[in-house]
């Protein structure tokens, strides 16, 4: 059976899907990224569809899956390279993708994974009784 490799990249996995999502490989990429994440410990996870021509209800609520895992892991998910025709497609199925970012490439999905994990981590800080606050209370990075 084929498997969707899953790769760390700095602070991320990358998984490119690049085959036909049949019923076995998405519940394998199901089950290999969870563990990535695990092992890993990363906050975020890309999905590269660029080579996907074609997305159906199965693939939508296959991403939808996978965000949800994702997230009860800790990790963010950004889909990355979404031809129109596939934007089209998911808007005219209905599928809204919910827990889902989207980006243009995987560059841009970094920036945007490692831009919520800055604010994220910003209020965390403001959560913080011990944090340094500005003379505004305002909380500062350091």
């Amino acid at each position: 059976m084929e498997r969707v490799p899953v790769l760390k990249i700095g602070d991320f996995l990358l998984v490119s899907i690049q085959v036909d999502m049949e019923d076995q490989i998405a519940l394998q990429l199901q089950e290999d990224l969870s563990a990535r994440i695990v092992e890993t410990g990363v906050h975020g996870v890309i999905i590269d569809i660029t080579a996907l021509d074609i997305v159906d209800s199965f693939v939508g609520r296959m991403l939808s899956t996978i965000a949800a895992i994702s997230k009860v892991l800790d990790a963010e998910t950004v889909v990355v390279g979404m031809r129109p025709a596939v934007a089209i497609t998911l808007v005219e199925l209905g599928l809204s993708l919910n827990g889902i970012r989207t980006a243009l490439n995987v560059e841009r999905g970094m920036e945007l994974l490692a831009r919520a994990r800055e604010d994220e981590l910003f209020l965390d800080l403001g959560d913080d009784d011990s944090a340094e606050t500005d003379s505004d209370g305002a909380a500062v990075r350091s």
